[in-house]
């Protein structure tokens, strides 16, 4: 890869900087919530197409994300071929059929009642696109010498919700689906055993008829989610 066998340290001037006082800084921050609030996971496409270079500047944002040594530990295959998209369909439905028959666990699939999920997942082959998301375990340079990659969940989730973010203000909207294994991906996908799927991402526009499950829109309060300067444990007498 180009960052191991060419790039050595170079302290850059910061390229990009912002510039906003802080009223400015408080509206953006609110905007950009509010922006938020209105994703929604969404099962429900329509057959409306979707520019597959829209797709592509996407993940392209997606790509910016910050990673472990900057190794950039992902690759995103974008799929709108209908054939490739129904044998993904009818792999992943037959892991889910084993899933929801008791694999989950009574525990799981009780959390899962809410939100109305099970073993059918048409949106696999409604949406025109399916983004799948692959984690690079290790990787190789040039001649062909492998090394490690690091933090690579974290760095592949952080780049998963830049990619979700950035669909959303593509005005599209999207599910995120993980069969479990989804090691059949990595042959349907061609992807080298050095990688991993993490998930299937479903994109599209939401069919005239499309619902949300009500407790989707059941979100924990900022003091649930948020501590600032919280004390240590065992120092709350301490003052």
């Amino acid at each position: 890869m180009f960052f191991l066998d060419d790039i050595k340290y170079e302290a850059l001037d910061l390229p990009d900087r912002s510039d906003m006082d802080d009223a400015q800084m408080q509206a953006a921050a609110q905007a950009f919530a509010q922006f938020m609030t209105e994703r929604h996971t969404v099962r429900d496409y329509s057959d409306r197409p979707v520019d597959e270079a829209v797709i592509a500047e996407c993940i392209r944002a997606a790509g910016t994300a910050p990673s472990g040594a900057n190794h950039q530990p992902w690759h995103f295959v974008a799929i709108s071929d209908p054939d490739m998209k129904a044998r993904i369909r009818e792999a992943a439905e037959e892991e889910e059929k084993a899933f929801y028959a008791g694999g989950a666990g009574d525990e799981w699939l009780k959390a899962l009642e809410p939100v109305g999920t099970n073993e059918h997942k048409p949106h696999l082959t409604q949406a025109p696109w399916l983004i799948v998301i692959f984690a690079q375990r290790w990787g190789e340079t040039k001649d062909g010498h492998r090394y490690k990659n690091y933090y690579v969940p974290e760095s592949t989730g952080i780049a998963s919700g830049f990619l979700l973010a950035a669909l959303h203000h593509a005005g599209l909207v999207s599910l995120t689906h993980t069969p479990n294994p989804m090691k059949f991906l990595n042959e349907m996908c061609g992807r080298p055993a050095s990688e991993k799927a993490l998930m299937i991402v479903a994109v599209g526009h939401p069919s005239t008829d499309a619902t949300v499950p009500a407790v989707a829109k059941l979100k924990k309060p900022l003091d649930e989610i948020m501590s600032v300067n919280p004390k240590p444990a065992g120092d709350e007498n301490r003052d």
